[in-house]
């Protein structure tokens, strides 16, 4: 067996800290992917997962059996995952899956699943092993870096074909099953990255994540830090495109902490933050502060809003057959309805466990003093694709062209899919999709022709290793 250095060395695979792989995907092994393997993976259940079984394998630096664990629970869960993906598509009316942006996607799935195939049904023993499948997974996530906005406009083009039920039911269990195939992939990238054996690598001792973080998750997250800087960016854009920059105020307990994944919160707070300086804008308001209260959840949280949505997911277990946790199938986009494997097994596995309800969060208001939302629009506010442009802005943006992007759409970035969702009215689902991903949630409270309260709840990782 080749030692760490020297695998790296022959394949050109490990840079210093913060790069990913260089080579190109030619280099990776694949395997034909049949029909037989699609079926046979996606036979297999999808399963709740929590942000403790992402932290389970220790602080970085991770030690080699660790960073192998690591690699072995990837690849235990991704195939399948996959899988299911592929099925899902292919359940769709075919003339929309033959619509070109849909079929990259397809594709795009297809290519990932076959990159996979030669570690299925086997466990990686080895470093030069895990250096080989870690490049497998930066491709993973390279390969699928804009699938939101191709998918966006691959349902707009074929809008006439399939009905609006049919994409929102789709989209749910498509993108929020996105949300854990790329997480699962980032976070073994970063804990690569920050293990002893490519520590040992390194070309600069110092290069290494802040002593907070397990992969892509910081343990002592501040809110705040998150809201000032999406704060900062909205406002920017703000003053360029109108003359004038909103202020905000934070109330509450700034100085709050959980355990969570800063990307993902960066993306919901831009998108909240973006509706309501616009609406202060353009409302005659700008001059009033946007109030934003960080309050710490206790772990026994039993808001009103937290019971409706308890409701709504004990319904959804029920319907599958899985017991009621405060992580859904639903949520997680694990209620797979084209691969019909959603039994009462889909809730259980040696690996991932039911997020524990006594798991302490946080919980953000928004307030501000836009005017509200319209009775029509708020009846619409969850739709994927509702947006205020009109048809030939849309349009516009579908061949590709930048007339309709507005400057407050163009910054949603990051998690979300770039700034190719400008104006296609999957911002603040999406939002939404991030947030309930592990047990938070959005609600949204307006009295029309005064202002907006916006309530974003963030669960944490309840007990972390040490």
């Amino acid at each position: 067996m080749l030692s760490l250095r020297a695998a790296a060395r022959h394949n050109g695979a490990l840079r210093p800290c913060g790069q990913l792989f260089r080579r190109s995907t030619r280099h990776i092994q694949t395997a034909t992917v049949t029909d037989a393997d699609i079926a046979r993976l996606a036979a297999k259940p999808l399963h709740p997962l929590t942000l403790a079984d992402l932290c389970k394998h220790g602080r970085p630096p991770l030690s080699q059996q660790a960073l192998l664990n690591s690699a072995n629970f990837t690849l235990e869960i991704l195939p399948s995952r996959l899988a299911h993906r592929i099925q899902s598509l292919r359940a769709l009316p075919y003339i929309v899956v033959a619509n070109p942006n849909v079929n990259k996607i397809h594709g795009n799935y297809v290519h990932s699943l076959s990159t996979l195939l030669p570690y299925a049904e086997r466990r990686i023993e080895n470093l030069e092993e895990e250096i080989k499948f870690t490049e497998v997974m930066a491709d993973l996530v390279q390969t699928h870096s804009n699938t939101i906005a191709i998918l966006a406009r691959g349902f707009l083009e074929a809008r006439k074909y399939i009905t609006k039920d049919e994409i929102t039911r789709f989209l749910d269990e498509h993108l929020r099953a996105r949300i854990g195939t790329r997480l699962v992939a980032e976070q073994h990238i970063a804990l690569h990255f920050s293990s002893q054996p490519h520590k040992d690598l390194s070309d600069n001792p110092h290069d290494e994540a802040p002593p907070s973080y397990i992969g892509v998750i910081d343990t002592a997250l501040r809110p705040a830090d998150i809201i000032h800087s999406c704060e900062h960016m909205v406002g920017e854009i703000c003053e360029l495109k109108y003359g004038v920059r909103p202020t905000i105020t934070i109330i509450g307990d700034p100085d709050a902490t959980i355990a969570h994944i800063p990307m993902h919160i960066e993306y919901i707070l831009t998108e909240l933050l973006k509706n309501s300086f616009r609406a202060v804008i353009e409302n005659g308001m700008e001059k009033e502060p946007i109030e934003i209260t960080i309050a710490p959840a206790p772990a026994a949280e039993n808001t009103h809003a937290m019971h409706e949505k308890l409701q709504k997911q004990r319904a959804l277990n029920e319907e599958v057959g899985a017991p009621v946790g405060v992580v859904s199938n639903y949520d997680q986009g694990s209620v797979d309805h084209a691969s019909g494997s959603n039994g009462p097994a889909s809730a259980n596995s040696a690996n991932i466990r039911p997020l524990d309800k006594q798991t302490p969060g946080v919980t953000i208001r928004i307030r501000d003093r836009g005017g509200g939302i319209s009775p029509e629009n708020y009846a619409k506010l969850w739709e994927y694709g509702f947006t205020t442009f009109n048809e030939d802005e849309i349009m516009d943006k579908v061949s590709g062209g930048r007339g309709g992007v507005d400057a407050l759409d163009a910054i949603s970035g990051g998690a979300g899919g770039g700034s190719s969702l400008a104006g296609l009215g999957y911002g603040l689902p999406l939002g939404r999709a991030y947030a309930e991903y592990f047990g938070g949630g959005i609600a949204v409270q307006s009295l029309w022709g005064w202002g907006t309260d916006v309530y974003l709840s963030l669960r944490g990782v309840g007990s972390v290793v040490q």
